[in-house]
């Protein structure tokens, strides 16, 4: 058994005609947007650009044939003019006044599971930089939490966390820096949820779509992952998203046109929820509901729409 390199992927394969899908691009970060070279979505934070779906398909490999980022162009500075006759400049004392320290970054303590909650076979640590699997097989006083209590920072080409020093400047090399802080028990759930909710009518949507596939943001935060429904027919999605604020999102979409239900996927991210739609007959979507306006035109696939 071989590890894939590609991005994105990292299965374990035997057979190398094995298919792959995966990213062929390096990830791009500019003016706080991520994304991928190799296809057109960005993303704002970090958990949204672990999930972008991969744009490509091909074969494992084991040979890292990702292009390397296009270097910057260092512009040379003109050589200085000498200018005759002028006066030289006049001493000025130097300044006394002391810089102040540069503040330390705020780092958000993240909260822990309540005591009375069952914790589901299975479930993923959520603390970043942990992803510790709950087994059920130790006590809870005993499970030990290493992990990132502060944020992602990516400065010029580097990449760390804000809670400690280690800088990286390979993407791969950032998910490999080890956990700064240790807590006692892994937070699986978080809090208790308070009792009655609040309905949520109406959430921002948008899409866009490649030849095989519909790729939709619903755009809700916090929606609980252990909690939340998604149903998949060949016209219609069925949605119940409760989120872990004590809000509930539910509703039905008729698509504009037929997919395959059980090829079709979701993700639960920080910010929204993403669908993968399959395409049933590969049509080209010009709004994402049938009855959603729309003037006749039909979108060329790549670009995006909104609803």
């Amino acid at each position: 058994m071989e590890k894939c390199v590609h991005k994105a992927c990292g299965k374990t394969f035997s057979d190398p005609e094995e298919e792959c899908v995966y990213h062929p691009g390096p990830p791009v970060f500019h003016e706080g947007q991520k994304g991928w070279k190799c296809c057109k979505p960005r993303v704002l934070t970090f958990e949204e650009f672990l999930a972008i779906p991969p744009c490509t398909t091909g074969k494992h490999s084991t040979v890292d044939d990702t292009p390397a980022p296009e270097p910057k162009k260092v512009e040379e500075a003109p050589p200085p003019v000498e200018k005759k006759n002028e006066r030289p400049p006049i001493a000025t004392p130097p300044a006394t006044a002391t810089a102040a320290p540069p503040a330390k970054p705020v780092i958000e303590e993240p909260e822990s599971d309540d005591p009375d909650v069952e914790i589901p076979a299975n479930a993923t640590c959520r603390r970043r930089g942990c992803g510790a699997s709950h087994s059920g097989s130790i006590a809870r006083d005993d499970e030990k939490c290493v992990h990132h209590p502060g944020h992602p920072v990516f400065h010029e080409g580097s990449k760390g966390w804000s809670c400690c020093k280690r800088r990286v400047l390979e993407f791969d090399e950032f998910l490999k820096i080890p956990g700064c802080t240790e807590k006692t028990r892994h937070m699986y759930v978080g809090k208790a949820k308070a009792a009655g909710e609040e309905k949520v009518e109406t959430v921002r949507n948008d899409f866009y779509q490649t030849p095989t596939a519909v790729n939709v943001s619903l755009y809700l935060k916090k929606i609980d992952k252990e909690r939340a429904q998604v149903k998949f027919t060949a016209n219609s999605l069925v949605l119940d998203l409760p989120t872990t604020d004590n809000k509930r999102y539910q509703d039905t979409y008729s698509l504009f046109a037929a997919i395959d239900p059980e090829q079709s996927t979701f993700r639960v991210l920080g910010t929204k929820l993403d669908l993968k739609l399959i395409k049933a007959d590969g049509t080209s979507w010009p709004v994402l509901r049938s009855d959603d306006k729309w003037d006749g035109t039909r979108i060329q696939v790549g670009n995006a729409g909104h609803a």
